[in-house]
């Protein structure tokens, strides 16, 4: 058998913490396969995606660099949209493609990429359906620029625009012009033409397919499969087999088919007979989104975000803490739990750490090694801070038990939201998490020094370029501290 581990990331879109029952045992339906795999392997109870939405987070997750210091400040991209990872920039494939190993990408990219366009080619606000796009033309720029030798899946949230499968770096057939949909309320996508093979709620197990496919060519490792569900994420279509199964509404439903997906992937690893010696990572790229319907979920007894304030796009827990479950029979024990502070973006200097590569200055200039962690939860922190960002483009910075918000609310799409704080709201907000994990006592006025010294250290790390050890980087496009009054 290959030493080197097989590496498969499954990356949910839009699913809470709370989600998962082995993390929530007030969770209103039981998720059968996400607790087999944390019964099997490390469940961490404070990981964070570095952004509370979706784009800039993958960006952090593949790069092992903070989103914010791409050209993307606040916000998220389009399906139409142009690249977002710079040229020439590593990335986890590419860094594990250097080293031996097969790499494909399957699902959700929603990182850019470069379409073939002709002269009258707009980007229509809303992100909705663009003319002047040449569909028969090769792509440029897409997963297979960035370390993927395949890609399999569709350029952005199932919610987007255009609507059709890419294979590497062509569509597998153009958006019809005579199939242009749209959906509402929980089953909502944007207006935009679908290509004749592409069925919305078919897209899921569509992609699942695609990806045991993949198992089986890479079987012989060592490979990594990047996996990006297109859920529970908009539009909310669990399949008919899992329609009414959670006992609270769509949304709970399309939670159990991803608990699904990852039961056959799991099925698929032990039939290949390569489990253990496969690092199994599943996680979400943010918080559980309002589209969930949380009222609803709460009459039934749910809450995605578990005990934390706030949900997709907020500053707040439930914005960026994320369910964070490994497994790899061989490496890790199991059945244990990790309470240390962890971010996705870490996943470059962990497998960096696993394989002996010391990464360049400019590489992985956010990404803290986790291994130790892997082998030993109980082990001493790893960190001793993270930045987190909401969708607006707020900063927050976590330190031991306290967390520094730079904005006066969520920053998010929970109350307050931007600019409908109270007047007499504080700039900013100071929580004790371990005191106030709900985050409900400011405590700003109570700690000034306290707040000085994390805004300076947060200052540092935008100038730098980095938050780890070694030689300074730019940041790309506006230098974000030159705009932020905090930073004097």
């Amino acid at each position: 058998m290959n030493r080197k581990p097989n590496v498969v990331y499954i990356l949910a879109d839009d699913m809470g913490y709370g989600d998962v029952s082995a993390l929530n045992p007030r969770a209103a339906f039981r998720t059968p396969n996400f607790d087999a795999m944390a019964h099997n392997g490390v469940v961490f109870t404070d990981a964070h995606a570095s952004s509370a939405v979706c784009t800039p987070s993958r960006y952090s997750i593949l790069t092992g660099r903070y989103n914010w210091r791409s050209r993307l400040k606040s916000h998220v991209i389009g399906g139409f949209s142009p690249p977002l990872i710079e040229q020439g920039r590593a990335t986890v494939a590419s860094l594990l493609k250097d080293q031996g190993y097969r790499t494909a990408a399957v699902g959700k990219w929603h990182l850019g990429m470069d379409f073939a366009k002709t002269p009258d080619f707009a980007e229509k606000d809303g992100f909705e359906h663009s003319p002047g796009v040449d569909y028969m033309k090769p792509i440029q720029n897409g997963p297979n620029a960035h370390g993927f030798d395949s890609f399999f899946g569709i350029s952005a949230s199932l919610d987007m625009p255009p609507y059709a499968y890419i294979e590497n770096d062509r569509f597998t057939a153009a958006p019809d012009p005579d199939r242009v949909f749209s959906g509402q309320g929980k089953q909502f996508f944007r207006e935009g033409p679908c290509a004749p093979d592409f069925d919305h709620q078919q897209v899921l197990d569509v992609l699942t397919d695609r990806a045991l496919d993949t198992l089986e060519e890479l079987r012989e490792g060592p490979f990594f499969l990047y996996f990006a569900l297109p859920a529970p994420h908009t539009p909310i279509f669990p399949a008919p087999a899992f329609q009414g199964k959670s006992g609270t509404n769509a949304y709970g439903d399309f939670v159990l088919h991803c608990d699904d997906v990852l039961g056959r992937v799991r099925n698929k690893l032990k039939e290949l007979g390569i489990a253990e010696n496969t690092l199994l990572i599943y996680t979400s790229d943010n918080g559980c989104s309002p589209m969930a319907d949380f009222e609803e979920l709460k009459f039934h007894g749910h809450n995605p975000s578990f005990v934390f304030r706030g949900m997709k796009a907020d500053i707040y827990e439930g914005g960026h803490r994320v369910p964070l479950i490994m497994e790899w029979p061989k490496g890790m024990p199991k059945g244990e739990t990790c309470d240390r502070l962890v971010c996705l973006s870490d996943l470059m200097a962990t497998l960096a750490d696993l394989l002996g590569i010391k990464l360049l200055d400019n590489q992985g200039e956010d990404s803290v090694s986790i291994l130790p962690l892997m082998k030993d939860p109980k082990a001493d922190e790893v960190r001793q801070d993270l930045v987190h960002q909401s969708i607006d483009g707020s900063l927050s910075l976590r330190r031991g038990d306290y967390k520094l918000a730079l904005c006066p609310g969520s920053g998010g799409w929970s109350s307050p939201q931007p600019g409908q704080e109270p007047q007499d709201a504080p700039r900013f907000q100071l929580f004790n998490l371990a005191e106030d994990v709900a985050e409900q006592h400011n405590l700003l006025d109570q700690f000034p020094e306290r707040v000085q010294d994390m805004k300076l250290t947060l200052k540092t790390y935008l100038q730098q370029g980095r938050s780890t050890p070694g030689a300074p980087q730019a940041n790309e496009g506006e230098a974000i501290w030159q705009t932020i009054s905090w930073a004097e």
